[in-house]
């Protein structure tokens, strides 16, 4: 065996899994203001932009071959509600984003997250009854509202990651009568009630509201594997296009299962604490930040999965070209 591993060249010819550029989405945060760029604490290296400075973000993305930039608002603590309503506001934060980024970057494909999180006082992806639980169909009437004002501002991809049951059914439904035919549903089919999600509750101003909540009720219990593949068949069913397991690496078997299963676009999101970690062992100069990047990313890839949503996807486009 080892014949085949002693120089480059046979290492390349017999290589079973390959990273390009094609497999990266570069997740970004939009905040309200001009000019403005907040550090992220717990995501060195990550920022909370306006709209003015994501659209240079979105420059640099199409310089180094990115193909699309995933959205993630930052909404201001006056305009969140019980009730959401903001999340589907034509004028919003996130809408208002798109169709800048759509108007002066149109071959930047832009992905959106239809979630409730970032809009409720409470922290949570969907409305709640008295008692604290998340109200399934109610929530799924707001998703549905938000999807389209989305679609509407231009979203190539809407990306329902609340884990309501029906929902895409219901938005590709919604999308199909408004007229949005070309839009595309990537669907967090398997998102797990992960604790590896902290830095990015931070980033976007929720885990202050959710406090000692948690999503054990709608996101899967981290324990099953079956019923991952359970979930994905049933969003297939009602209409998604891709598929996504979250988080990433603790997940790879599960990735590996859906692509083998389905043969469906599976895409993978390597999420703000897997960033966190990496980016700490390598600050600290425990471990090579390059190395261990690009090996995460290539672990995916042989995993299985088609795509990447990763926070390391500008390093990473760098690197691959300078290879």
């Amino acid at each position: 065996m080892r014949r085949m591993r002693r120089d480059k060249f046979s290492r390349r010819l017999m290589r079973e899994s390959q990273l390009s550029v094609d497999d990266l989405i570069y997740p970004m945060f939009v905040l309200e203001g001009e000019g403005l760029r907040e550090a992220v604490p717990s995501m060195p290296g990550i920022e909370r932009v306006s709209i003015d400075q994501l659209l240079r973000e979105g420059e640099q993305l199409l310089e180094l071959g990115i193909p699309a930039m995933a959205l993630f608002p930052v909404t201001p603590p006056e305009v969140k509600s019980e009730d959401a309503r903001e999340a589907y506001n034509p004028e919003g934060l996130a809408q208002r984003a798109v169709r800048a980024l759509k108007e002066q970057l149109p071959e930047l494909g832009v992905i959106t997250d239809v979630a409730l999180d970032p809009f409720t006082t409470h922290g949570q992806d969907g409305l709640i009854d008295s008692t604290g639980y998340v109200l399934n169909d109610e929530t799924v009437e707001v998703l549905v509202r938000q999807a389209l004002s989305h679609a509407e501002a231009g979203a190539d991809v809407v990306a329902p990651s609340d884990m309501m049951d029906g929902r895409i059914g219901r938005i590709r439904s919604a999308l199909e009568q408004a007229g949005q035919i070309h839009t595309r549903i990537l669907a967090y089919s398997a998102k797990y009630a992960s604790s590896f999600y902290g830095p990015f509750r931070d980033a976007v101003g929720s885990a202050a509201n959710l406090g000692g909540g948690n999503k054990y009720s709608y996101q899967m219990d981290p324990a099953n594997s079956d019923e991952a593949l359970w979930e994905v068949g049933l969003d297939l069913d009602e209409g998604a296009d891709m598929v996504m397991i979250k988080p990433g690496m603790p997940y790879l078997d599960i990735v590996h299962r859906v692509k083998q299963e389905f043969g469906a676009p599976t895409y993978v999101y390597q999420v703000s604490g897997e960033y966190a970690m990496l980016m700490a062992a390598a600050q600290n100069g425990w471990l090579d930040e390059k190395a261990v990047i690009m090996e995460s990313l290539l672990g995916f890839k042989r995993a299985g999965a088609d795509g990447i949503l990763t926070y390391f996807a500008k390093r990473a486009a760098g690197w691959l070209k300078e290879d």
